[in-house]
């Protein structure tokens, strides 16, 4: 089996010739270090972009629309009018991508043009990020940025580690350590010459798979020794490398793709609508076409005596004679149907989608800069990652949230310990200074106060059980972790061993990937146990003032099977042990046979357990055990096999770990303290009466317990044993209830398909909590919801192990928090604390779902009503198609008459205020209902749009019926009659008027006046003149007032009718909130008089 998985690594595998570019190039042709991240050309810019662009079924549409107008017999528009709107829009489009692929482009050169040390003819020379090759051997100074991916070979420590920052590929800001193997780091550099066998290109960051074949003995490479493009040396004079990926091909650029992007809830239902108007554009022209058929057929006889459709000129005509364009009664009829479409073809609005963008953009900028939603302790503002989804923060109906670090601070403080049966208490932090932590003399700077009776333990000279269980509880704290040492500049950098680094012990800063080994190791400092140095070879302590050295035999790190970790250590006299720390369900499991006091020992942990997690703590259990020297060397050749293996790695560590992670006996356990954050359950209240439910993922089993038992005691929720239960009426169960749910049961119901089952369980729960899940155990509770209901999600998380769960959800929220920005980058939106997710959902998710609602209806009407409009006429002319307005009086409509109105209401109209949307929760339940957008007020829509298109056509057509009129002055009554028509009908739904709602409403007014005086002034035009002749007639000021009050009256006295008898929880809470504004006023006046 070895033999054949060796034979597939290396069928797989790549090789990689050190510092022999040509080799490595010659035989495999990898890519280059240039990178692109740019989509077009100058050559493919205009064909690509407009392929992109078309992809958009309503431009094609469109442009099929702008294709038949330039047909002679359907130009019903001029030919270059028709192309307007589309090429308006394409424009417009083409000229915001072709900017921002010019950034790309800039930034794509500077990259490239940077400059790197490569080693040449045994020199190292300067040279161009672009032109480094896969195989060359690249040397890094301190603050540089590395250019590739690259296998460490030598740093300038002598131990061979390096300090390393990774902000830039996953936005952590603490330092991570990588190290040079010792069997390149001891070798000149000149002198080396190997071959590295690694993996193919992929995109996981956190692992590396690869050995490394040197003189004929093969070392183990793994995710330590390989550092990635993009980040950063730091406290490390300079590393030299070779490089194994470059371009595209690094795991910096294989991460860089954008995730898909979301269309929101609104749009897809916008689908249907869209739909139903494209039936009606489509009957409208259908009764055109029979229309037109019919009038022919009855007209047939004199078709030669009628204007346009005589067979043929006048004898005496300007061509006498000549066939005239008449092409039979079918093709006449066909070709009124297809007139009808160009004529109505803003029935589908293409305005809209730029609208609706522009929209967006507007509720992002107040979203960001919303101040009750900037977090001072991070410096971060809230950040709108995705445009496309804003309206549907007003319609979430469940909550999928991590646990730590997203409702906790994730800043840890060693609080409780368990040692040999013993609790001990460490109280809170009084002052930074721990006078316990004096050692010969040196003040140790320490945030921790110790337990006296736990630091007498380890200062007695004492041989017994339990003074070598504390011992050894400390000693796992202090080297069972990646936590590094960094000391500052002053210190000494000889000899590790040496007083001088024990002088400077209180510069030390430790620096690690999680935040609970920094608190272990923070807390093992304070005891006495000080960790000052470590390498990829040992580690070097301070255990109460003399200095100990270990060797590191191996390491097992973390990972969510084991769900722990262990390292072998050889102490000073030979002895080896094995130190692990994990969950406490994955070390209980594995304890040497219970047997009189170890049993005893460990139902006391299991008791000092429940009671740390009951307080909210965080719980980790510790345990070791010895190695004898053969299972010392079978756990080092499994050990070899595996971390040199291409094939499997991961399993291979596992099993390898299962070796040596048995038979332990237990140390005791620790509670680590991790505050929730401010306003958490405050927030969760509110959510909760928003009727929004929550499923917290991410909690171990007792912290869960401790959750409902908060939740039981603030919202009355009742608990009930359903184990014993197989089936639940959810009906007939009295209350509400919670659900607890582990990792090990979703295993356990995934492989049996029990997914139903606990779908109806978890939905007639208010509240449900998953311990121990993996993250794609998170993405799938979150798909078991969203494949079972059309209810939104939403899930929020603060580190990677939430991307899976981010991005399955509707809409994904990343906290800047301290597990780097893996979280943040996967997300729609970002913000600093959970808290915030109460004004995001509940006032600007609100808002943005009742502005965008509200848009995508008057957009409809709005289109609709001109649509109908041209209609009635068409009817009334002979259905010929002939338009009363001119052709830039119909383009300019939706583009420039009516569209500023409506984005401006869409970006500042607010129905109710902050105030009021975070004092009554439940409001917010009118996005679940869809109160601003559904299929009804789309039908009300509709036949109020009927209804006002009759008042528009038939009022001046009365009021002009005894008058010699001509088509284009009626034309130019029409379109000023329209404009105001509409900006009066979204003035009477405007919730709040502000400075810039008056300009845009009555500015647009009086701008279409401006462009109907200076079209009709225009000598060339059919029109020329006609409103000069209107504005002197009293009737034409007449017939506008009446058509505004004739369309607007029946939907006037509806909303009144409907807001007397039977308003809105949204209308109510506006009463409400006026009469408040009301008495305030008038009180400060009475109060303003008395004081006179």
């Amino acid at each position: 089996m070895q033999l054949d998985n060796e034979t597939l690594a290396r069928d797989n595998s790549r090789l990689i010739y050190i510092d022999n570019p040509q080799r490595t190039n010659e035989e495999y042709e990898f890519t280059g270090n240039k990178i692109t991240t740019s989509k077009y050309t100058l050559i493919n810019f205009l064909p690509k972009n407009l392929f992109i662009q078309f992809h958009r079924v309503a431009y094609i549409y469109f442009l099929a629309i702008a294709a038949l107008n330039q047909l002679p017999p359907l130009a019903v528009f001029g030919r270059t009018v028709s192309l307007f709107p589309l090429l308006f829009v394409l424009t417009v489009t083409a000229i915001k991508d072709g900017y921002e692929d010019w950034r790309r482009h800039r930034s794509d050169r500077n990259e490239n043009n940077k400059e790197s040390l490569v080693l040449e003819s045994g020199n190292f020379q300067s040279k161009r990020w672009k032109d480094i090759k896969v195989g060359e051997v690249v040397k890094i100074k301190a603050d540089e940025t590395i250019p590739c991916d690259m296998v460490l070979m030598w740093t300038s420590d002598p131990s061979g580690i390096a300090y390393i920052q990774t902000m830039n590929l996953d936005g952590e800001s603490n330092l991570k350590t990588r190290y040079a193997r010792q069997e390149t780091s001891l070798m000149p550099l000149g002198s080396i010459s190997g071959v590295i066998r690694c993996e193919q290109p992929n995109r996981n960051i956190y692992e590396f798979t690869a050995n490394m074949e040197l003189n004929g003995h093969k070392v183990s490479l793994s995710q330590s020794n390989i550092i990635l493009r993009g980040c950063q040396v730091k406290n490390t004079e300079w590393v030299i490398g070779v490089v194994v990926y470059a371009g595209q091909e690094t795991k910096a650029m294989l991460n860089s793709a954008v995730s898909p992007s979301k269309r929101s809830r609104l749009e897809q239902a916008m689908n249907s609508e869209t739909i139903w108007l494209s039936v009606f554009l489509f009957i409208l022209c259908l009764v055109v076409a029979i229309g037109m058929c019919l009038w022919l057929m009855s007209h047939q006889d004199a078709i030669d005596t009628i204007p346009y459709y005589r067979k043929s000129y006048l004898i005496k005509g300007k061509f006498p004679g000549k066939p005239y364009k008449y092409y039979g009664i079918p093709m006449e009829t066909f070709f009124a149907f297809l007139s009808s479409v160009i004529v109505f073809q803003i029935m589908i609005p293409i305005s809209l989608y730029i609208t609706m963008e522009l929209v967006r953009l507007g509720q992002s900028y107040f979203m960001i800069e919303d101040k009750h939603m900037y977090d001072s302790s991070t410096n971060s503002r809230f950040q709108c990652r995705s445009l496309n989804i804003n309206e549907d923060l007003g319609q979430i109906r469940y909550v999928f949230s991590d646990k730590t670090g997203t409702l906790t601070e994730n800043k840890m403080e060693f609080r409780k310990a368990s040692v040999f049966g013993k609790h001990y208490h460490n109280p809170p932090i009084v002052d930074k200074t721990n006078p316990e932590a004096d050692m010969k003399g040196k003040k140790i700077k320490s945030d921790i106060t110790v337990d006296p009776d736990l630091m007498g333990l380890l200062h007695k000279g004492l041989n017994g059980n339990e003074r070598i269980s504390a011992h050894e509880f400390f000693l796992t704290l202090a080297a069972c972790n990646t936590v590094i040492p960094i000391l500052n500049q002053s210190s000494s950098q000889g000899s590790s061993m040496g007083t001088e680094i024990h002088e400077d012990l209180e510069a030390i800063d430790y620096q690690g990937e999680s935040p609970d080994e920094q608190a272990l190791v923070a807390a093992a400092c304070a005891y006495g146990y000080i960790l000052f140095e470590r390498t990829s070879g040992h580690i070097a302590l301070d255990v109460n003032g003399e200095k100990l050295r270990l060797d590191v035999l191996g390491l097992h790190e973390f990972d969510s099977v084991r769900k722990r970790m262990s390292v072998v250590i050889r102490f000073p006299n030979n002895e080896v042990k094995v130190l692990v720390k994990g969950a406490d369900t994955s070390i209980l499991s594995i304890l040497r046979d219970n047997s009189g006091n170890d049993n005893d020992l460990s139902i006391i942990t299991q008791h000092h357990l429940n009671e740390y997690s009951s307080e909210g703590l965080r719980t980790l259990v510790l345990a070791s055990r010895d190695l004898t020297n053969e299972e010392l060397e079978e756990w080092q050749s499994m050990y070899e096999d595996a971390t040199t293996s291409l094939v499997d790695r991961s399993l291979k560590l596992r099993q390898t770990a299962s070796l040596v992670e048995c038979n332990l006996h237990l140390l005791g356990a620790t509670g680590i303290e991790d505050k929730l954050q401010e306003g958490v359950p405050e927030t969760i209240e509110c959510l909760r009466l928003a009727g929004i439910k929550i499923v917290i993922n991410g909690t171990s089993e007792t912290e869960c317990r401790q959750l409902l038992s908060e939740s039981m005691a603030r919202y009355g929720v009742k608990c009930r044993d359903l184990k014993n239960n197989t089936e639940i009426d959810a009906e007939n169960i009295e209350g509400e209830l919670a659900l607890i749910i582990d990792g090990n049961s979703l295993v356990y119901i995934l492989e049996r398909d029990l997914e139903s089952e606990l779908f109806n369980l978890a939905t007639s729960c208010r509240v449900v909590l998953c311990c121990r899940v993996a993250p794609l155990q998170k993405a799938g509770v979150v798909d078991l919801i969203k494949s079972r209901t059309d209810d939104m999600t939403l899930a929020i998380g603060d580190g990677a192990n939430d991307v899976s769960m981010i991005q399955m959800a509707d809409v994904g929220v990343g906290i800047c928090g301290q597990e780097g920005r893996q979280a943040v980058m996967a997300s729609d939106f970002a913000m600093g604390q959970f808290r915030f997710l109460k004004r995001l959902l509940l006032v600007h998710g609100h808002w943005n779902y009742q502005r965008m609602g509200y848009l995508v209806l008057y957009n409809f009407y709005r289109n609709a009503v001109f649509v109908f409009m041209l209609f009635w006429y068409i009817l009334c002319a002979a259905f010929s198609t002939t338009s009363a307005l001119t052709d830039w009086s119909s383009v300019f409509y939706s583009v420039i008459y009516t569209s500023v109105p409506t984005i401006v209401v869409g970006i500042l109209d607010k129905d109710l205020s902050h105030k009021t949307l975070l004092q009554y929760p439940k409001l917010y339940e009118s996005g679940h209902r869809q109160e601003s957008y559904n299929s009804c007020l789309f039908w009300m829509m509709m036949a109020d749009t009927i209804w006002q298109s009759l008042a528009l056509f038939c009022v001046p057509r009365f009021a002009f019926s005894q008058t010699t009129i001509d088509i284009w002055s009626m034309g130019s009554l029409w379109t000023v009659s329209v404009v105001i028509l509409v900006n009066i009908h979204l003035a009477m739904d405007i919730q709040r008027w502000v400075l810039y709602t008056h300009i845009s409403i009555w500015g647009s007014v009086v701008m279409t006046y401006a462009c109907v005086v200076v079209l009709d002034s225009i000598p060339v035009f059919p029109n020329y003149g006609t409103i000069y002749e209107l504005a002197k007639q009293p009737t034409y000021w007449l017939s506008i007032w009446l058509i505004i009050v004739v369309a607007l009256l029946p939907r006037f006295i509806i909303k009144a009718m409907h807001r007397m008898f039977r308003p809105s929880d949204i209308q109510i809470a506006r009463e409400a909130e006026i009469l408040r504004k009301r008495r305030f006023f008038y009180g400060s006046s009475t109060l303003r008089r008395s004081s006179d």
